[in-house]
C-alpha cells in the first residue's frame, strides 16, 4: 500500500482508481465513469463486486452478511445505512445477501445472520455477529481500524 495514495474501486462501475489520501474528503469522482467514489450508503455486493471492493482495493470494508428473512437483519439495515456517511471516507459499507452469496458466505464461515467482518486488504481484521445499533457499529469500526493500523 503506498503510503501516499490508496487504489479505490468505484461502487458503480467497478474501476480501480488510485487517489491521494490527501484528497480522500474532497469527494473524488472516478477516473472512468466520473461518478462519486463515495456515495454515503452501504454497496450490495456480489462476487466480482466483493473481489473488487474487499480483495483489490486498499480501502477498508467493513461488510454486512445477511439474509432477507432474518428478523435482526432487517432491524439492524437503516442502522447500517447510518453508519455508511459517518465512516465514509476512511472505510466502506457493504452488504452482502448470504441467500444470494452462498459462496460468499461459506468462504467467510458464515454461521449466523447478520455478521459483520471488517477487512483490510483482503483479510479479516475483526468479526462479530448480531443485531448492531449504528453508535456500536462505527465503535465496532474504529476498533478494528485503530488495532490494525
Amino acid at each position: 500500500m503506498n503510503e501516499r495514495s490508496l487504489i479505490i474501486a468505484c461502487p458503480h462501475c467497478l474501476t480501480l482508481n488510485r487517489v491521494p489520501r490527501a484528497r480522500l474528503g474532497d469527494k473524488p469522482s472516478c477516473g472512468y465513469c466520473h461518478r462519486p467514489l463515495f456515495t454515503g450508503e452501504p454497496l450490495e455486493l456480489d462476487e466480482e463486486g466483493f473481489r473488487r471492493h474487499v480483495l483489490e482495493s486498499e480501502l477498508p470494508v467493513l461488510v454486512d452478511f445477511w439474509a432477507p428473512w432474518c428478523g435482526p437483519c432487517r432491524m439492524m439495515a437503516p442502522a447500517f445505512a447510518a453508519a455508511a456517511p459517518l465512516l465514509e471516507p476512511r472505510l466502506r459499507l457493504a452488504k452482502i445477501d448470504t441467500e444470494a452469496e452462498p459462496g460468499l458466505a461459506q468462504r467467510w464461515g458464515i454461521r449466523a445472520v447478520p455478521t459483520l467482518i471488517l477487512f483490510a486488504q483482503g483479510r479479516e481484521l475483526a468479526r462479530t455477529s448480531g443485531a448492531q445499533s449504528t453508535a456500536r457499529i462505527v465503535e465496532f469500526a474504529e476498533r478494528g481500524l485503530a488495532q490494525a493500523f
